[in-house]
């Protein structure tokens, strides 16, 4: 019974069914080859632009390398201007140096009792 009923299916196959499945599935084909296209050309682009991007953060890494270097010589050469500075006019006013260092001395002490 149950071959009967297969066959008999099989037999309707010819008619408009078969036909509108068959459309649907060259449909559900070409949609699968195009979203297969699409995927390509997608992993292509997104390559690309994260080449991009990793040259774009490269570049932009060297600019900040090469600036903090410049700033670090620059903060060198103004801390040792100021400590020629510093020794210079220890040596021109040795007392005023150590009345100073006294006073501020006296002064954190204070503000340390409080």
């Amino acid at each position: 019974m149950a071959y009967s009923f297969f066959q008999s299916s099989r037999s309707r196959r010819n008619g408009p069914l078969h036909k509108l499945e068959t459309s649907i599935e060259d449909q559900i084909e070409a949609l699968r080859e195009e979203l297969a296209e699409l995927t390509h050309v997608l992993g292509k682009t997104s390559r690309h632009q994260g080449e991009k991007l990793r040259s774009q953060a490269s570049a932009s890494y060297e600019d900040i390398l090469g600036r903090s270097e410049d700033l670090l010589r620059e903060l060198q050469q103004s801390y040792l201007r100021g400590a020629s500075e510093v020794r210079s006019t220890v040596r021109r006013h040795p007392l005023a140096t150590v009345g100073a260092a006294a006073a501020f001395g006296l002064l954190v002490a204070m503000l340390a009792r409080r």
